[in-house]
């Protein structure tokens, strides 16, 4: 449809991350806009968004999502997005908005871009917090969290980790109380959020 426009030329397509990765690595440095979706089958495109300000700082960046959370889109604004559009938009749109960015129009506006700052400070202020109470467990708690996220019983866990069940129940207690909270179950979403676990 873009190649339709007479003042427009698309120089690489992709339908997935890796897909855009390789296509940044051969035209990246020579494009001037990137219409990029945020739910990609192989990754979030606010990742894309970070790399290709890195290969080129003065390319733009249109967001075209079916997302409407607050949080993908103050993501993508934090990430570098120019713009953002809803994939329900029609195509007159997107070219229309295209030609706005280019032209060096601002597609967000003011009370959007507060809104995404907000968002993003209480972000970093929650990833801050969780850093400081993850630095508090040991590398022996970690490794209990882990084995949790296997959906283990304390006996297994026991087994896996060659110890008895009442130290197991000591490192769960303690990592509730490094954790601040008021389970095992919070503990272990707490660790699969933050990274410390992945469940199987």
């Amino acid at each position: 449809m873009l190649e339709r426009e007479p003042d427009l030329e698309v120089l690489a397509q992709a339908g997935s991350l890796s897909e855009a990765r390789d296509a940044l690595s051969s035209v990246g440095s020579f494009v001037d806009l990137i219409l990029v979706d945020l739910d990609l089958p192989d990754g979030s495109g606010t990742s894309l968004i970070e790399e290709i300000h890195t290969v080129n700082p003065d390319a733009l960046v249109l967001v075209l999502t079916a997302f409407k959370d607050e949080k993908w889109l103050a993501r993508a604004i934090d990430a570098g997005a120019s713009g953002i559009l809803h994939k329900s938009s029609r195509i007159a749109e997107v070219v229309a908005a295209i030609r706005r960015l280019v032209a060096g129009e601002q597609l967000v506006s003011p009370g959007e871009v507060a809104e995404a700052t907000r968002f993003m400070d209480g972000e970093r202020r929650e990833e801050r917090e969780a850093s400081r109470l993850l630095a508090k467990l040991t590398p022996r708690e970690k490794e209990v969290l882990r084995s949790l996220a296997e959906g283990l019983s304390d006996r297994e866990l026991a087994q896996n980790l060659h110890v008895n069940v009442d130290t197991v129940q000591t490192h769960m207690g303690n990592i509730r109380s490094k954790l601040e909270v008021a389970s095992r179950l919070q503990a272990l979403v707490f660790a699969v959020r933050h990274g410390v676990a992945k469940i199987q």
